[in-house]
């Protein structure tokens, strides 16, 4: 028997529908039940891709004697985080200031007159173990403490309220010194050379903003970008994280070494990666490594995470099942090889020289099996790739060479019925978000550039032209789509993220744009429709949620911390700057600037959290226009000038091949590629 989520849209929700627990989705009957009751908010955030959040899912959610009393005593509510990302910041927020951590899956309880958090924690056991309580218990102990300790309830909820309303207000009477860029150039160069003793991150925020740090004199400072940034892009070209067989890269590694990943690949990782391996070649790094696993990545994006209208997908899992007898999916069983299978797979020499390339033993480095992590950079021998070639077709049985879409699994039951050539294959998740796709087409947009490979662009210009086309409905820009259908308003990261895909569209296209879309002008638009719902008249910088959009929000949050994704206010803020640039109207760059004072103090006190505003710092203090003939952008356009914008100019001075302006002055004519060059480089440095 399912419960209500068995009609949900979405995959993680739809995964719990039969659970014995009276799962209710996020929506105005179930709080008002909760109030008509007195019965506390069993509140649970996770997504479909999430490994503890497939455990719990299995064990304590699926326990009768624990849904039997959750289903007596509690109202308990499922959240998809990606479906609802302003409700995930707010409560995992309140978990950290009650925990000093978080995580998925996010478990909290909340009061059911006010929905403030009063307890919380990640994965609970069914049983005592791990060092955590069972959840039985657990849930017990709420409830007791619920009905007969309401004045330290009071308290506490007082305090978790006051510390959220605070956080939603903060100072902004920092100073925008010269100094500032510097200071967060340096420290997020400084955070992505740590030496970490547990799991590896891409962290691509922060190697995004070091990366910029390689413009400037690093005279007095600890760190050496020009070393750093491209160890981080060996680590994750070379490194166990990246899928050598079949493309795409894993969410990360549990250990220090970017040796065994977390196997699930979310589309958000892979859109930023593949940009900022492309900004490494064009900022000279050429690793052979670089431009192969984003060919590689781009294979996978077209055979496994696009959808037959042209949008990506947004996740694969890290579990799958061995066979379809099994109960219950394994992690990373697609992935990983045995010593017997790669010997028995492969000819003598291909097993040689894959050992010779790769990490492979006998004992295995993940529970028995290898994970394959290059050995060395450089170019692949034949060799090797005949060995690989060979994996992958024991993996998806087909030909490596075949370039038709492999059918997703959309949930376990095909997953597990299906007639599969080879491996079982992860669970896919087939919804489209606006903020990954965007994601996506920037990298895609980028790699385009770089590399001068059509085939990147055209894949970029028609998940874009998707989103043009379905998430406006009633004029107003939405952040789901569920095969054909847009769901849930639109939020601040999808506002910023597609505008500036937008821009990177529109900057790759300067040449030659076959759809014949003006994406500037759709730029143009979407950032009208971003200032007039989320941007705060009173305090300045984007909500993460528009104004009729946030009835049932605790508080309003402004982005500004970056995660696995970039903040949505620095993206924002550096959006305008380009803007600003490219349409030579001066109220964007006068708003880039009032929100940059907004973030200030935040950028002084903690620019260990927000390295996109630093980013966007480094726009607003040395944005850069550069007015040329496309022969010219077709060469610049390849460089790692990180901001600079163009613009094709045919009516130059003389003799002149191009004009780099900064602010409201330019430099004298260039009369030469090398002299553009040169004076573009000089004005995008200034600190």
């Amino acid at each position: 028997m399912t419960n209500r989520l068995s009609q949900s849209q979405s995959l993680y929700l739809r995964k719990h529908a039969e659970n014995p627990i009276d799962w209710w989705p996020w929506c105005e009957e179930a709080l008002l039940k909760a109030q008509q009751e007195d019965k506390p908010i069993f509140l649970s955030i996770g997504y479909s891709s999430c490994h503890w959040c497939t455990v719990m899912e299995g064990e304590a959610f699926s326990e009768s004697a624990i849904a039997d009393y959750m289903n007596a005593h509690f109202i308990p509510i499922k959240v998809d985080r990606e479906e609802r990302p302003d409700l995930d910041s707010i409560y995992m927020q309140a978990l950290q200031m009650m925990t000093g951590q978080g995580g998925w899956p996010l478990n909290i309880f909340l009061t059911p007159e006010d929905r403030v958090p009063f307890y919380g924690g990640t994965y609970f056991p069914v049983t005592p173990r791990y060092g955590r309580p069972g959840f039985l218990q657990i849930l017990q102990s709420i409830r007791h403490f619920y009905e007969t300790e309401k004045q330290k309830l009071a308290e506490f909820k007082q305090d978790i309220l006051a510390g959220l309303q605070q956080s939603a207000l903060f100072s902004t009477q920092g100073e925008l010194g010269e100094d500032l860029l510097q200071k967060g150039l340096e420290l997020s160069t400084g955070i992505l050379s740590s030496s970490e003793m547990g799991p590896s991150f891409p962290m691509i925020p922060y190697a995004e903003t070091a990366l910029r740090f390689v413009r400037f004199s690093q005279e007095s400072s600890r760190y050496n970008p020009q070393v750093i940034c491209p160890q981080r892009g060996c680590h994750l070209a070379l490194g166990g994280i990246y899928d050598a067989v079949a493309g795409g890269f894993h969410r990360y590694t549990v250990d220090p070494t970017w040796t065994v990943p977390h196997f699930e690949k979310m589309l958000y990782d892979n859109g930023q990666i593949v940009e900022y391996l492309a900004n490494l070649w064009s900022a000279g790094t050429q690793e052979p490594a670089f431009p192969n696993a984003i060919a590689g990545t781009f294979t996978w994006l077209k055979r496994e995470m696009t959808a037959p209208e042209g949008y990506f997908y947004a996740a694969q899992d890290a579990d799958s099942f061995i066979s379809p007898e099994a109960r219950e999916p394994e992690e990373g069983a697609f992935y990983v090889w045995s010593f017997a299978e790669l010997e028995s797979l492969l000819s003598a020499e291909e097993f040689s020289e894959l050992q010779n390339q790769f990490t492979v033993t006998s004992p295995g480095n993940f529970e028995g099996s290898n994970v394959l992590q290059r050995l060395h950079p450089g170019e692949l021998s034949v060799i090797a790739q005949s060995a690989l070639a060979k994996l992958f077709a024991a993996r998806y049985g087909r030909s490596i060479a075949d370039e038709t879409p492999f059918p997703p699994a959309f949930n376990n039951h095909e997953a597990k019925t299906t007639q599969w050539p080879g491996r079982i294959p992860p669970v896919t998740d087939p919804k489209m978000i606006v903020a990954w796709n965007s994601l996506m087409i920037s990298g895609l947009a980028r790699a385009a550039t770089v590399f001068a490979d059509s085939r990147y662009l055209a894949r970029a210009a028609q998940a874009a032209q998707f989103i043009l086309d379905h998430q406006r409905p009633n004029g107003r820009f939405h952040r789901l789509n569920y095969q054909g259908v847009a769901s849930i308003p639109a939020q601040s990261e999808d506002y910023a993220l597609w505008i500036k895909a937008l821009i990177d569209l529109q900057q790759a296209t300067l040449i030659a744009d076959s759809s014949q879309i003006d994406w500037l002008a759709q730029a143009v638009s979407f950032q009208a429709e971003f200032d007039e719902f989320l941007w705060s008249v009173e305090l300045g910088g984007y909500y993460n949620t528009a104004s009729d959009a946030s009835r049932d929000l605790l508080i309003r949050e402004r982005s500004y911390v970056d995660n696995a994704t970039p903040a949505a206010n620095g993206i924002a803020i550096a959006n305008l700057v380009r803007l600003a640039l490219l349409t030579e109207n001066l109220q964007y760059l006068d708003r880039a600037e009032q929100a940059l004072e907004v973030f200030s103090s935040l950028m002084n006190q903690s620019p260990q959290a927000c390295p996109t505003l630093f980013s966007a710092l480094d726009w607003y203090r040395n944005h850069t226009l550069i007015r040329t003939t496309p022969d010219q952008i077709a060469t610049l356009n390849r460089q790692y000038l990180p901001t600079a914008v163009f613009k094709v100019e045919t009516n130059l001075p003389q003799g002149a091949v191009g004009l780099v302006c900064q602010g409201l002055s330019c430099s004298e004519p260039a009369q030469s590629a090398q002299q553009l060059k040169t004076q573009a480089i000089q004005l995008g440095s200034r600190r």
